[in-house]
Parts: C-alpha cells; sequence; structure tokens
C-alpha cells in the first residue's frame, strides 16, 4: 500500500524544475489517482 493510496492529487510542475509528468508517475507509483497534470512557466 502506497503512501497516497485512495487519494486524488492535482499535479502543477515547473517548466524548469520537475515537469508535470515526471511528478505524475511518481504519485501514481505511491498509488495516488491523478485528476490533473500540468506543467507551467512560472516566470
Amino acid at each position: 500500500m502506497g503512501m497516497l493510496e485512495g487519494k486524488k492529487v492535482i499535479i502543477i510542475g515547473d517548466r524548469d524544475g520537475i515537469p508535470g509528468p515526471a511528478i505524475e508517475e511518481c504519485a501514481k507509483t505511491a498509488g495516488a489517482e491523478v485528476i490533473f497534470s500540468s506543467t507551467e512557466c512560472f516566470v
């Protein structure tokens, strides 16, 4: 059982940092259900 088992998550990644898809894979591995995932540019 993962740390986020049964949890729903919204992911906002950073273009110059960690992109959304990378965080999404980690969250899925931890058992989370990804509701929304995006990579944004914060300037």
